[in-house]
């Protein structure tokens, strides 16, 4: 059985799937809509606010609710769709953790490798504010926490969306642009977004949720794509920090240049040429093959030998 296959493990009925969904997700439409019809100024207003705490206090305010999820999310899975965690995780016996370490340190060799090439060639719009205090407190609440937040965010988009849309539609390329798509919806209230435009940003976005969603669809597991998340948001909290990112925290630099992005350097280059060398590199590493039936090939009801639904 392959990844999105683990779905028929469980109860399916549609209820189920809206009910989760909306519960879980609420949150991230929430805040689309929110995104949607409030004034600019509205907006500008409320991220001021955010300011104004203290950057550990309002990191804490921000990831606690994804701890929540997270766990609501597993309890539905469990005692409503009536399946197993590990079904939502993996196609394997168990976690594979070394996945999880192996994508998680290639995530954070690139970004400190091209991070410190780009300080010593041009370090004029950062500022060095380490505070060995400040960190310390930070670093703690990013190890408790980010694994909630990126946790919630790959279980509901490439776990329980990926799984259920995919059933329900019997294929593997809808629900992989979808949940792509949807995971870039779901950031669209990011303060980011309003600095640098709502176009380029969900390139990225989109980008980074085809790259995860790949990962997920040619592996059968979330274990590579949790890894790479957790890697990725870990250094952008602890990394560098800015004034008009979702993120503001007591990082180890900051960034003092006004919010911008260049198409093909910031946006296009690690969509279209780096996240492909990635999925190149796992691809060498784990032995992927038949990538055309893995990611658009049909989603068929295994035969009842084959899964049981859990009592």
């Amino acid at each position: 059985m392959n990844y999105i296959q683990q779905a028929y493990k469980g109860q399916r009925e549609l209820w189920m799937f809206l009910l989760t969904t909306l519960l879980v997700a609420g949150i991230f439409i929430g805040n689309f809509i929110y995104f949607l019809i409030a004034d600019p100024k509205d907006l500008e207003v409320a991220y001021d606010m955010m300011k104004q705490i203290p950057p550990n206090v309002s990191l804490v305010l921000n990831l606690l609710p994804f701890a929540f999820l997270l766990g609501l999310l597993f309890v539905l899975v469990k005692f409503v769709h009536q399946r197993s965690i590990l079904s939502l995780t993996t196609a394997r016996e168990k976690v594979d953790f070394k996945r999880v370490l192996f994508s998680f340190l290639m995530i954070c060799t690139f970004t400190l490798v091209t991070f410190f090439i780009g300080y010593s060639m041009d370090s004029s719009e950062l500022v060095f504010q380490f505070n060995a205090g400040k960190f310390a407190v930070l670093f703690i609440i990013s190890i408790l926490l980010f694994p909630f937040q990126i946790g919630l965010e790959e279980y509901l988009f490439r776990g329980y969306l990926m799984q259920s849309i995919g059933i329900l539609v019997k294929n593997k390329w809808f629900p992989l642009i979808a949940t792509s798509i949807l995971f870039g919806i779901a950031h669209s209230a990011n303060p980011e977004v309003s600095a640098i435009g709502f176009w380029k940003m969900m390139i990225f976005y989109v980008g980074t949720g085809l790259l995860l969603g790949i990962m997920t669809l040619m592996d059968d597991g979330l274990e590579l794509a949790l890894g790479f998340h957790l890697g990725n948001n870990l250094l952008a909290s602890l990394l560098v920090t800015a004034d008009w990112t979702a993120l503001q925290t007591d990082a180890i630099f900051k960034s003092t240049g006004s919010p911008s992005m260049n198409l093909v350097t910031d946006l296009l280059l690690p969509v279209l040429v780096v996240y492909p060398i990635m999925l190149l590199i796992l691809s060498k590493r784990y032995g992927w093959t038949n990538w055309k039936d893995k990611l658009f090939g049909s989603v068929e009801e295994p035969s009842k030998e084959n899964y049981k639904i859990i009592e």
